[in-house]
């Protein structure tokens, strides 16, 4: 390796494209273009960094199956933070594989965490926790620490454990400053910034406030029966009961838990249900069905107890209800709190992202971006989706998460 391609090496890692781009624009050569490949994601053109880096894999050799794993690894980094959820992660897990083969040690990690970064944003929380790496190895560097401590936060957030999140980013805030890569250093900034901006509103009493994601963890360990509109379950002291596929049964609790102690009219139920806005026969019909649904569902819990004017939650053990929202009341709020990133997204990488169809979240698309809402950039397959973050507000609870028993 040349004295230029090294130096533009060491630029690249000190988080200076700039820099790297002074010593390699001019220069075709494989190992050049790869350099100029990265240099170029590091700026924000995606596409032109993809084309180089492609480039530079098809350049390299039979016997430099290292350089070309290499490229593949920068080119699944860039679909990462581009939102292409749709790369084929089969192909990384073999340049990974080729890596360690050959004992480049460092970029293999770093493989390896790009996966775990793609599992924990399309919400695999266990499988991201199963393949961390051992933070001790000897091949961290700041930068891999830093991206470790990053991830042990993400997974931390998503399971609402608020000191280990705070304790993990501290890790990560040192390891960065270590690293010396204002990039990675702002990284960890915004990712603090979840654990001191609102996650969620409660509702109680017939009044609601907006809770920090440490309030949310002390609602969870309390006493109260808590219908969470986060995740659509009911629970309490460690017992959960998922309304996930279950959307009117879901209706029903949170109308009763929004009025609790009080109850509900009959009424109100349809409308909130069902959309009935002139009931009849069949619909009194068809919630007496669903409330007894709704009571075999949540008979370790609470009862459904009919009234003279409609029905109402009696917590078996419980002190109190109550209900668990976003802080974002919106029709469309799990597309928004995906799009709250900052980042550029398909259509289809939202739909992966959110576990639903890929023309579900078109209309949602199309009705958030009618309202201002978003903007749209590009046309047809190409076409990106992005929004400012919301200021004030962290997505954490916004996006869908498995269980912690998942």
């Amino acid at each position: 390796m040349d004295s230029l391609i090294t130096a533009a090496a060491r630029a690249l890692a000190s988080g200076d494209p700039l820099g790297a781009l002074k010593r390699v624009a001019l220069r075709e050569d494989p190992a050049a273009l790869a350099l100029r490949g990265v240099a170029m994601a590091q700026l924000g053109d995606f596409v032109r960094a993809k084309a180089l880096l492609r480039r530079a894999a098809r350049g390299f050799g039979a016997n430099e199956a290292v350089a070309r794993a290499r490229c593949v690894v920068a080119e699944a980094e860039i679909a990462l933070v581009s939102r292409d959820l749709g790369w084929p992660a089969r192909a990384l897990e073999t340049a990974r594989a080729t890596l360690e083969t050959f004992g480049d040690g460092v970029n293999a990690a770093h493989a390896r965490y790009l996966q775990i970064r793609r599992q924990l944003l399309i919400g695999q929380i266990n499988n991201a926790e199963r393949s961390l790496l051992d933070p001790d190895a000897a091949i961290f560097t700041p930068a891999l620490r830093t991206v470790h401590e990053l991830v042990v936060a993400g997974i931390a957030v998503r399971r609402v454990q608020t000191k280990t999140a705070t304790d993990a980013l501290a890790r990560a805030r040192a390891a960065a400053l270590d690293a010396r890569i204002p990039a990675l250093i702002s990284e960890v900034e915004s990712a603090s910034v979840v654990l001191s901006t609102p996650a969620a509103r409660l509702a109680a009493n017939g009044e609601e406030r907006l809770l920090r994601l440490s309030e949310v963890e002390v609602l969870f360990a309390s006493n109260a029966l808590i219908v969470d509109a986060c995740r659509y379950v009911v629970r309490h002291a460690g017992t959960m009961v998922s309304l996930t596929r279950r959307p009117v049964l879901f209706a029903l609790v949170r109308a009763l838990g929004e009025a609790w102690p009080g109850d509900v009219s009959r009424d109100a139920l349809l409308a909130r249900a069902f959309g009935a806005k002139h009931a009849d026969e069949s619909h009194r019909a068809r919630l007496r069905v669903e409330i007894g649904r709704l009571r075999r569902m949540l008979r370790a819990l609470a009862a459904v107890t009919a009234t003279k004017n409609g029905f109402v939650l009696t917590p078996r053990r419980a002190r109190r209800v109550v209900v668990l929202m976003r802080p974002v009341d919106d029709e469309h709020a799990a597309v928004l709190a995906v799009l709250a990133d900052g980042e550029s997204w398909s259509s289809s990488a939202l739909a992966l992202m959110l576990g639903t169809s890929q023309r579900t979240v078109q209309r949602s698309l199309d009705s958030l971006h009618a309202s201002g809402k978003i903007q749209a950039l590009g046309r047809g397959r190409a076409r990106r989706w992005l929004t400012p973050p919301m200021p004030g507000f962290t997505t954490t609870l916004l996006l869908p998460a498995p269980l912690p028993a998942d």
